[in-house]
């Protein structure tokens, strides 16, 4: 009798915390293939897929966090419409397919396009160190950073020595590192020398045990940016790591990334999502940049529009830049990214776009460092090849490089990969860049990355063995959860 009361309430309390949860993921009404997984999760794992959805399903930011946000965005918004009012960007032009996406990012996140003195892409890790340590060497007032992973060895331990000689001599230099992405560096001596010569460093979004009851514990800050006296700035794949050392073991070789490098009014924007993220960690008041100081002296067209998003504010912000980006092509669609787990509305737009007759491709590494998303992610080849895109899969590394060009006109380089966890959960950066010049040395970095590629050949890939196919299309329905 004790057995059968106590086997009905065990069976009693699943349905009712499925029922519950499952109403709860209904209501929150997140995209429908994430709530399809929850929903299977809660369901066929007892007790545990709960716990897991509550740890994970929701993005928890935490009370304080989540108010410190709020209560700074009155200041942003100020701060946002000063910028509105200083430059016009009709006056510089852009390519007419491009105006819907400048619409949308202004409507959606407030930032302005805004011109930019110069614009450098980056495509090595040695001229992306060299530059940047030289400019933090010539700081005279601030130096701010913020990288997902940092990690000691080789050029990141440059940029460490210019921290702290800036520092010495009097810079303001402010560092966030991600808790999660730079955790081994967070605890090692070499932070507590950046501490004890003067450097503001800080863990991004901290995690414990305690934390994980009022805040999910893998929404991540996962952008790359670097900003020195708020004229000259750094966004892109790259973090403070020296490829020649990082994650050898995993044996996809060196990570291959690609960085900008602004000067002028432009990269004030980006100083100014690294203050409020510093106003979020640190629980102070959110200081704006001292603002633009003048016109850009760069060619017309050098436009760039700063794409901040995360869980924060839009989550939506920058899966619907993409989608729109993907729907404006006309002629030519070229996409770089490392971890390649789109959904279904991504899927149908890259698909739209090649049966229109736009010529898109799509450059992937050969080799990951996660098989999940690899298996997640070959799943989708064959319908892409049959609608006539190109995909390429990279040879020379793991590919960390996000890039989109689109028509040869306008880019969009950061560090979102297109996966789920990058547009719905972690805090990332985009550079939505109108400039042809530049996109045209994007695009031939690009086209670099392709004589290094192996093009995907449909009726080979047919040929892979069906436990395969199997194993893809079973990975491929974690997608949603990747």
């Amino acid at each position: 009798m004790n057995f059968h009361i106590v086997s009905t309430s065990i069976l009693a309390a699943h349905w009712l915390i499925v029922v519950g949860l499952s109403i709860r993921v209904i209501m929150r009404r997140p995209p429908v293939g994430v709530s399809v997984a929850w929903l299977a999760v809660i369901f066929s794992v007892p007790f545990v897929g709960a716990v897991v959805y509550l740890l994970f399903g929701e993005k928890r930011l935490g009370r304080r966090r989540a108010a410190q946000i709020k209560a700074s965005m009155v200041d942003v918004a100020r701060w946002q419409r000063d910028l509105r009012g200083q430059y016009d960007p009709s006056v510089l032009g852009i390519d007419p397919s491009a105006d819907p996406l400048l619409r949308l990012v202004e409507r959606v996140l407030g930032f302005p396009a805004m011109p930019a003195d110069g614009i450098e892409l980056l495509s090595d890790f040695q001229s992306i160190f060299d530059r940047m340590v030289a400019d933090i060497d010539a700081a005279r007032s601030t130096v701010h950073l913020c990288f997902y992973i940092w990690q000691e060895g080789g050029c990141a331990d440059h940029v460490v020595a210019a921290l702290i000689r800036a520092a010495r001599r009097g810079v303001q230099c402010r560092a966030l590192a991600d808790a999660v992405g730079s955790r081994e560096f967070l605890e090692s001596g070499v932070a507590g020398r950046l501490r004890g010569a003067g450097v503001e460093f800080t863990a991004a979004l901290p995690t414990g045990v305690l934390r994980t009851l009022v805040a999910r514990g893998d929404l991540r800050n996962h952008r790359k940016i670097a900003i020195i006296d708020e004229r000259v700035a750094y966004a892109g794949s790259q973090n403070l790591v020296d490829p020649r050392f990082f994650k050898q073991e995993s044996g996809v070789g060196e990570w291959v990334d690609a960085m900008a490098r602004i000067t002028g009014p432009a990269a004030g924007c980006l100083d100014g999502v690294f203050r409020l993220d510093w106003s979020v960690e640190t629980g102070t008041t959110f200081d704006p940049p001292s603002g633009p100081t003048g016109g850009a002296s760069g060619p017309p067209g050098s436009l760039v529009q700063i794409v901040p998003s995360g869980p924060d504010r839009r989550p939506e912000a920058i899966h619907q830049l993409l989608l729109t980006a993907i729907y404006a092509a006309r002629h030519e669609l070229v996409m770089t990214t490392p971890y390649f787990v789109p959904d279904e509305s991504i899927l149908t737009a890259l698909l739209s776009a090649a049966l229109r007759g736009v010529k898109v491709t799509l450059i992937v590494p050969a080799r990951s460092d996660s098989m999940l998303v690899r298996h997640a992610s070959v799943a989708h080849f064959d319908d892409l090849v049959s609608a006539g895109v190109e995909i390429a899969l990279f040879n020379g590394g793991l590919l960390h490089t996000k890039s989109l060009t689109i028509d040869g006109a306008t880019s969009v380089l950061g560090s979102v990969n297109l996966d789920m966890r990058s547009l719905w959960l972690n805090f990332e950066i985009s550079l939505l860049v109108y400039d042809r010049e530049l996109t045209g040395r994007l695009r031939s970095l690009q086209h670099s990355y392709l004589r290094d590629a192996r093009r995907l050949d449909l009726d080979v890939w047919r040929r892979r063995p069906a436990w395969r196919r199997l194993v893809e299309n079973t990975c491929r329905l974690a997608g949603p959860l990747l």
